[in-house]
């Protein structure tokens, strides 16, 4: 059922609110959007902080001193807050008074510091959740104040499972949380939320995985009817490569759902996975737009028919390369595979790529040393297992001989793959 009103949802990743510049121009861009229009705004966590979150995270749970990290991290949120609240009085901690009850800035700053003060040894997953979502929270508290939009905590709103970093949403109940709760405050004003977050049922805050914003966005415009969702990029649009890596980047108009969908489960770092399904099933249009030349056309992602796209050339680091062998040098049958993916599955370590020949069987998955560490453990037995780390994944979506020829030229390749469209292959760094 299709809300009646005609609502926009915007998304602003870390780039767009990395300093006080930057949430200035976001507000600019805000005062665009036509008089008496619902808005939306997702907000990701400030520049590099999810980044120094980690780092921070790393060092408490595995016993190290943390403060001088805390320490800037605190000091470079509070900066930000008095750069863009230069009236604001300040709390006896010397914090600016930014936000109000459980949503101060100089609250979150005390509840992150008693959090990492009283991390356990175990629930590593867990205990990262809780710490690495004070990066939004801490982002949306600051730039809602700046803007004058009214801050909400999204984390009773979407309910999840207990899937840690990649929490799956339970939509039934999420939908109608979303639904009561949101359409009374948008008629008061803008309101502005947090990406990437979520909570259980018990109250606990969960993460959707990594650049798990635009993920936010989608589904907060699914639950609404929502008329659009832009996600504001550095980029002017949604491009065939990464402008950063590769030269000579093309713009893609409007692209189909389909087309971004592989685009984005390759790698492509414009779009998270997950963001296009929930989109696609209300047909809501995604725009992909530049906050630094907001009028510029960028990219309109949505049920469309276009004909042969320029091929779409996409990195992924840190990889590791997992090799099997049977012991007995039997070949890889299914019951082996079986083993493999129901361990793989149970560590959560997902496969980029897999090949198998007679005796062997590969996967290139994304380098997690712990989860590495558990699969191992549970198939060494078993199985013979080699690993590379350290590596790259490219994926040539619409391939052409030029484009591989680009790519693997002076490259060391481990494994490459090649179907009617796609091109992949795992490379050294």
């Amino acid at each position: 059922m299709q809300s009646s009103l005609p609502l926009r949802v915007y998304k602003f990743g870390g780039a767009s609110v990395k300093d006080a510049a930057a949430i200035k121009n976001l507000q600019h861009i805000l005062g665009q959007n036509p008089d008496g229009q619902p808005l939306l705004v997702v907000v990701s966590a400030m520049g590099k902080t999810t980044n120094a979150l980690e780092h921070i995270f790393h060092l408490a749970h595995s016993g190290q001193d943390y403060s001088a990290p805390l320490t800037e991290l605190r000091r470079f949120h509070v900066e930000v807050a008095q750069g863009l609240l230069p009236d604001a009085g300040l709390n006896d901690d010397g914090v600016p008074a930014c936000g109000q009850g459980s949503g101060a800035l100089h609250h979150l700053l005390q509840e992150l510091g008693d959090r990492l003060a009283t991390l356990s040894k175990g629930e590593y997953d867990r205990q990262y959740d809780q710490v690495v979502s004070f990066g939004e929270l801490l982002a949306t508290c600051i730039v809602a104040a700046a803007v004058g939009a009214e801050w909400l905590d999204v984390r009773p709103l979407i309910r999840t499972d207990h899937a840690w970093r990649e929490a799956r949403v339970d939509w039934a109940t999420t939908e109608r949380n979303v639904r009561e709760q949101v359409p009374p405050r948008l008629k008061r004003g803008v309101v502005l939320t947090q990406g990437f977050l979520g909570g259980t049922a018990s109250g606990q805050t969960t993460t959707l995985g990594r650049e798990g914003s635009d993920y936010t966005a989608a589904i907060l415009a699914y639950c609404l009817g929502a008329e659009s969702v832009t996600i504001w990029k550095d980029v002017a649009g949604l491009l065939n490569a990464d402008p950063k890596i590769f030269p000579d980047t093309v713009r893609y108009p409007e692209i189909s759902y389909q087309e971004t969908i592989e685009m984005a489960y390759y790698g492509a770092s414009v779009i998270h996975p997950k963001t296009i399904k929930p989109l696609a099933v209300r047909r809501i249009p995604l725009y992909v737009k530049s906050f630094v030349d907001p009028a510029a056309e960028g990219t309109k992602i949505h049920d469309c028919k276009h004909g042969t796209l320029a091929p779409a050339l996409i990195r992924k680091t840190d990889q590791c390369l997992v090799s099997f062998e049977s012991k007995d040098l039997t070949f890889i049958s299914e019951e082996n595979l079986e083993v493999i993916f129901g361990t793989l599955a149970q560590v959560r370590l997902k496969i980029n790529l897999m090949q198998n020949s007679a005796i062997s069987f590969s996967v290139c998955t994304d380098w997690h040393e712990y989860r590495l560490r558990k699969l191992l453990e549970q198939l060494r037995e078993q199985f013979t297992i080699y690993y590379n780390t350290g590596l790259e994944l490219y994926t040539i979506k619409n391939y052409t001989p030029e484009a591989i020829s680009q790519l693997t030229q002076g490259r060391e390749l481990l494994l490459e793959q090649r179907t009617r469209q796609t091109f992949q292959f795992v490379a050294r760094a």
